[in-house]
């Protein structure tokens, strides 16, 4: 299924040789990406690198570090079709350090990508906790490091997986209407509703949690408003927190070895929250160690999250459930700021095309009605389709299913006629046969609004907009560039 362009070969072959003595100028020499604020580390030059198992034999793969400290991998395969595809990864990770291979665990991962001709750069980002506009800034060099390398591809297309689809979303309201920067989006099971309604969900399980657990912290702990996730000099760790869930819910255990008070609590828990039982621990983590690094480290101890109003249901006593459970209200300039880095406009002037698993157990599908919303506001709709598959896993769909939505964007970009999830569906069964994956795709699937699966919060999302003077102190402070 790969298209091979003899010429494309030809140059891609002459601009791999190029590659060792302009990437680390070329990195030295970016424009329009802010700093940290912090002196920026000395890039280093790309050097060759083994590729993934996947691809060996098939491409050329190679690593480096641009001047905001941020590791990359590159791959350019042997057969190149003069395209590229630019790959923003989800998480976040945490940590203040970059994880260097990030970008080459990415790359095994959508090696298909390579495997279908296509030339593929990703960054690792500079550091690791929350930050989309920073993570959009890092995409964006790793083009411009591929570019002054490689010259101008063809055409490129960004890609995004998970809390990445929000990263890639924003690279391409941000950096999209460059000429020639980008051509295409493609999202995958992404976390589109934006940070400032897109974890509500968790909120909920963090407060919910803490009703019937108690032990989160315990009584006789230092107590901590709930949304700030953990206390800041908390030394919790993620196996001391799944200690602490399976002492209240008997999750890890086998139902006919939970004690009955265990089997009500996980009941319950669930039942309200609407979280898939397999995903609740890796939820709960989220709410814990990421919600600490959004509010302590990222918004200076502001509150960006609220659940006055809400209504919760579906326990076995939903009356003292809401008498009970922990009620807060965010500060206003905290959401904006959360909203200024993560929430999307929908002004984005691609072809944008999405893939979601139905039953994806950590960015639900309701996400795609959050952006269709999102984009229909900004009188964008018609840039997006959007396909969904009878799939159950976050992390990864079928590999046909990869290679055929890719395929998809590109002919839509080239000939400009926009297909539909049917027509997308139909053409599937043909990249099977060469991976033998699967085609699992629903075309008749619509997801329900946002809101059925995750409580609304009264009032809606009111707070000030963001000065000129605000935002370059909100890019000082957390290393988050501003969009030209």
């Amino acid at each position: 299924m790969v298209i091979k362009h003899n010429s494309a070969q030809r140059a891609g072959g002459r601009l791999r040789r190029r590659l060792r003595g302009t990437v680390a100028a070329a990195a030295a020499g970016l424009a329009g990406v802010a700093g940290t604020g912090a002196a920026p580390a000395t890039p280093a030059p790309a050097a060759a690198a083994p590729c993934p198992a996947a691809l060996a034999g098939k491409a050329t793969c190679y690593t480096g570090q641009d001047d905001n400290g941020a590791p990359y991998a590159i791959a350019v395969p042997e057969h190149w079709n003069g395209s590229l595809v630019v790959h923003a990864h989800g998480g976040p990770d945490l940590g203040d350090a970059p994880d260097p291979g990030r970008s080459l665990d990415d790359l095994e991962r959508w090696s298909v990508m390579v495997d279908q001709g296509y030339a593929w750069a990703g960054s690792s980002y500079r550091r690791g906790g929350y930050g989309t506009r920073m993570a959009a800034a890092d995409t964006e060099s790793v083009r411009r490091l591929f570019v002054s390398a490689f010259g101008t591809p063809r055409r490129t297309y960004l890609h995004g997986q998970s809390w990445g689809g929000n990263v890639a979303a924003k690279t391409a309201e941000t950096y999209g209407r460059a000429k020639g920067a980008y051509d295409g989006v493609l999202l995958t099971n992404g976390v589109l509703a934006g940070g400032s309604r897109g974890y509500d969900y968790r909120v909920d399980l963090r407060v919910v949690y803490q009703y019937y657990c108690h032990n989160h912290p315990r009584p006789a702990e230092p107590q901590y408003p709930l949304w700030q996730g953990l206390r800041a000099d908390s030394t919790m760790t993620a196996a001391g927190l799944r200690a602490r869930l399976q002492e209240c819910t008997g999750h890890a255990s086998a139902p006919q070895e939970r004690t009955a008070a265990q089997q009500r609590n996980l009941d319950d828990i669930l039942g309200v929250t609407k979280i898939p039982e397999r995903t609740l621990e890796s939820h709960l983590r989220f709410a814990t160690f990421t919600f600490r690094d959004i509010v302590h480290d990222r918004l200076g101890d502001r509150n960006p999250f609220g659940n006055r109003g809400v209504r919760y249901s579906g326990s076995h006593d939903d009356k003292a459930l809401n008498a009970g459970v922990e009620r807060f209200s965010p500060d206003p300039t905290a959401v904006r700021d959360l909203s200024y880095d993560s929430d999307l406009t929908g002004r984005v002037g691609l072809p944008v095309l999405t893939l979601h698993a139905i039953d994806d157990p950590t960015a639900f599908v309701e996400h795609e009605s959050a952006y269709r919303a999102t984009l229909a506001g900004a009188d964008r709709a018609g840039n997006l389709v959007q396909t969904f598959t009878d799939e159950h896993e976050h992390s990864g769909l079928s590999v046909a299913e990869y290679a055929n939505s890719l395929a998809a964007l590109d002919t839509w970009v080239r000939t400009g006629r926009k297909p539909t999830a049917r027509s997308i569906a139909a053409a599937c069964p043909a990249f099977d046969r060469v991976y033998g994956t699967g085609c699992f795709y629903d075309a008749g699937f619509r997801p329900a609004p946002y809101a059925a699966r995750v409580a609304a919060r009264p009032g809606g999302r009111d707070w000030p907009a963001m000065t000129a003077t605000q935002e370059r102190a909100w890019s000082r402070v957390t290393g988050v560039g501003i969009a030209p």
